[in-house]
């Protein structure tokens, strides 16, 4: 799956790498998180453009925003036939450029984070798929979904799903919408290919959305790992808990 991510390159060089119109001018992001703007690129009018979207996709047919579940993702294997996805597959593919996304693994709590990257460094281009909900106002919300495929063999070790990404090579492919056609993008909706991401593990203090510094993707070193791990609990602290009621799992991020 894909639940946050980065862009740290520079806009002039995601600008040549695109190949949008624009020329915008934005800070890093180490902590993209859902329902924030995050940009995406889109074809209109056979022109590539910059655009900023909302992470979650809202559905044009959607009535009552507050009533439907936030989308962040869409699977490959069902995209075409699902209500919320299919016209989007078809009209309305778009990239969302990143540097770089995170994935947490484990049963303990809170469970470990890492950072995948392309091996060799370069930005990567996720498949988006964008919706504009108007409202009964007629006030507008352009929302974007990332496709999800199931993970190759190297990847599963984190998650058993990975956004997919598109290569540079098929983005002219992959954004144009002009047959209305979903038929012959479909054969991109795959996981990359084995060796070609790399990943490592990285502090727990990416969990909290409210940070995003450029320290998050660094490997996290020996002594900062031992000083997030959990501290067992004294004799007192487990006789209290064994009469304590349930919390229902609640104030924990994940």
């Amino acid at each position: 799956m894909c639940g946050r991510f980065v862009i740290t390159s520079p806009p002039a060089a995601l600008r040549q790498i695109f190949g949008y119109l624009e020329q915008p001018n934005f800070p890093p992001r180490h902590n993209i998180a859902p329902t924030q703007p995050v940009p995406v690129v889109i074809v209109e009018h056979g022109i590539r453009h910059f655009r900023l979207m909302r992470w979650g996709l809202l559905p044009a047919w959607v009535k009552d925003p507050g009533k439907f579940a936030l989308v962040i993702n869409a699977r490959a294997e069902t995209v075409a036939e699902k209500p919320a996805f299919k016209n989007a597959i078809r009209r309305r593919r778009c990239l969302i450029p990143a540097d770089g996304y995170y994935e947490w693994q484990g049963s303990a709590k809170p469970k470990r984070p890492w950072f995948i990257h392309r091996r060799d460094g370069q930005p990567i281009g996720l498949a988006g798929l964008a919706e504009t909900w108007i409202g009964p106002n007629g006030e507008e919300l352009d929302t974007v979904a990332i496709v999800t495929a199931a993970a190759s063999a190297d990847l599963s070790v984190l998650h058993h799903r990975v956004p997919v990404t598109i290569h540079a090579r098929d983005f002219e492919r992959w954004l144009d919408c002009s047959d209305d056609s979903a038929e012959g993008i479909m054969s991109l909706l795959v996981a990359p290919e084995e060796g070609e991401f790399a990943w490592h593990e990285i502090s727990t203090r990416v969990n909290r959305v409210a940070n995003d510094d450029a320290q998050l993707i660094l490997p996290i070193t020996a002594e900062q790992r031992a000083a997030e791990e959990p501290k067992p609990a004294n004799k007192a602290s487990r006789k209290v808990a064994e009469v304590a009621p349930d919390d229902e799992g609640q104030g924990s991020l994940f």
